[in-house]
């Protein structure tokens, strides 16, 4: 297991689902971590789970203000940030294009593009005067093709995406390595939204058919290793069974 002593990471949407998984995992590999996300509660307690490693920081990250304070209050407690995880995202409202609502269908985009971007712009930085860092996306297939109903869903991730191969191109001389991880169907809260919308194939699957949460933690946690070097500025996929064995997963 890659050993994170001594090393920050920030994991925004840390309150639940695979941001929290992250947060356990990134911690009993001795990282210190930073736990953002609007559920002030969720956060707090999972801080008090994990103990004197982490640091709940109620955050927005579709307000710009209030990541680069989070990044600040990670740098007074704790004197590096050295790896991000953009990982808060949503999906709802699930919606066809005609019909969609302008203002909900946006407020996705803040989220999940803009608040990618966000995370990037306050770290990156922080990582080049210190000599390098880790920026980690939780991207999606729906990068890469449409989906539907999900309009506002794919354009964010396929934006996302982008961002990472742009960190690569304009800083992997500065020591700052940025990688994607698409990590299928999760079996988390929002594969219950999904579910629920009734919309398209991804919501006829059934539960057993999902990963849980701690596998893509644990590939997280691989690509802060120079193993994965190899895919700097690209995305890495749990449906590739290659990618599963170099992380250690099963089934």
């Amino acid at each position: 297991m890659t050993n994170l002593t001594g090393k920050t990471v920030i994991i925004t949407g840390a309150s639940r689902g695979i941001g929290a998984e992250t947060a356990r995992v990134f911690a009993a590999a001795g990282a210190n971590v930073c736990l953002l996300a609007r559920g002030r509660d969720s956060i707090a307690e999972l801080a008090g789970e994990i103990g004197e490693k982490a640091l709940a920081i109620p955050c927005d990250v579709s307000r710009y203000w209030e990541v680069e304070a989070a990044v600040n209050a990670c740098l007074d407690t704790f004197g590096s940030v050295d790896i991000l995880i953009n990982n808060a995202g949503m999906i709802e409202p699930v919606s066809h294009m005609a019909s969609a609502d302008p203002d909900a269908w946006s407020h996705v985009i803040d989220i999940n593009l803009k608040g990618v971007f966000y995370g990037m712009r306050a770290v990156m930085p922080v990582m080049q005067a210190a000599g390098g860092g880790t920026i980690l996306t939780i991207s999606s297939g729906a990068a890469h093709g449409p989906v539907e109903a999900w309009s506002h869903y794919c354009a964010s991730k396929a934006g996302a995406a982008m961002l990472t191969a742009c960190v690569n191109k304009e800083a992997a001389d500065k020591g700052i390595r940025a990688i994607g991880l698409s990590p299928g169907t999760v079996a988390t809260q929002m594969q219950k939204e999904i579910k629920a919308s009734g919309i398209n194939p991804v919501s006829q699957l059934d539960w057993s058919d999902h990963i849980p949460a701690d596998w893509p933690a644990k590939a997280l946690l691989w690509m802060c290793g120079p193993d994965a070097d190899a895919y700097l500025g690209q995305e890495i996929s749990l449906r590739d069974e290659g990618i599963r064995a170099k992380v250690g997963l099963t089934g």
